[in-house]
């Protein structure tokens, strides 16, 4: 009969001392948060969605590379020529127009890789948590894009065609200088070519006939003195 009511008591017991914790948290303030009205303070250094300042991308491709499930798509092109892009943040020059970033946050594994691989700090994780959406293709990939004004490129385009045309012009006009400049040159050469006979001639004719005159004071001076014969006797 005694072991009868200690089993009764002893359920009795782990009853209470199951609901101990309950117990306690009966009499304390509730500290539910009615989300989404309310919601917790995150904590800086979480990784949550990614964003993009896309002002500071250069288009290296650094974060792309790094992902390693290739939640990000970029593409670039180059500016037209002479269009200064300016620069970043940080002060470094911009080379490439980003039309297209994309990061597909669906499959994004939140490792942080491509934030500590971007050079000029333009990609970066916020504290957003919330991704419910209805369309998962459509409103999970972030696009941050940003293409040039097409009023700015196609003047960009037209100034880029001018100074082009007028370094065509410049060089053409260089080139019929130097080939005039050869011209003038090549006729020179051959009036010297066509001069240069009769200056030859010229130049053997007073050498024969110096070589004459040389030979004459030569022969004359060879010749022997004539001996006088002493006189007869009578």
């Amino acid at each position: 009969m005694g072991a009868y009511f200690r089993k009764i008591w002893f359920g009795f017991y782990t009853v209470l001392l199951g609901l101990r914790v309950t117990w306690k948290y009966l009499v304390s303030k509730p500290i539910t948060l009615q989300y989404p009205d309310e919601k917790w303070d995150i904590p800086d250094g979480s990784r949550g969605k990614l964003d993009t300042e896309i002002d500071d991308c250069i288009g290296c491709l650094a974060c792309a590379r790094a992902c390693p499930v290739d939640c990000i798509a970029i593409e670039t092109k180059k500016p037209p020529k002479g269009l200064d892009l300016g620069k970043t943040s940080d002060g470094t020059k911009k080379k490439l127009v980003v039309p297209h970033f994309d990061i597909d946050i669906s499959i994004c594994l939140y490792c942080g890789l491509c934030v500590e691989a971007c050079p000029t700090g333009c990609i970066r994780m916020t504290k957003d948590y919330e991704y419910s959406t209805y369309d998962r293709k459509k409103d999970l990939v972030l696009h941050f894009g940003k293409d040039l004004d097409p009023e700015v490129e196609a003047a960009a385009i037209k100034k880029a065609k001018e100074i082009e045309e007028a370094e065509k012009a410049e060089k053409a006009e260089a080139a019929k200088k130097a080939e005039k400049a050869e011209t003038a040159k090549e006729a020179e050469t051959a009036k010297k070519v066509q001069e240069s006979p009769k200056a030859e001639a010229v130049k053997k004719a007073q050498g024969a006939a110096s070589g004459g005159d040389d030979a004459k004071k030569t022969a004359s001076s060879e010749v022997p003195p004539k001996r006088e014969s002493p006189p007869e006797d009578s």
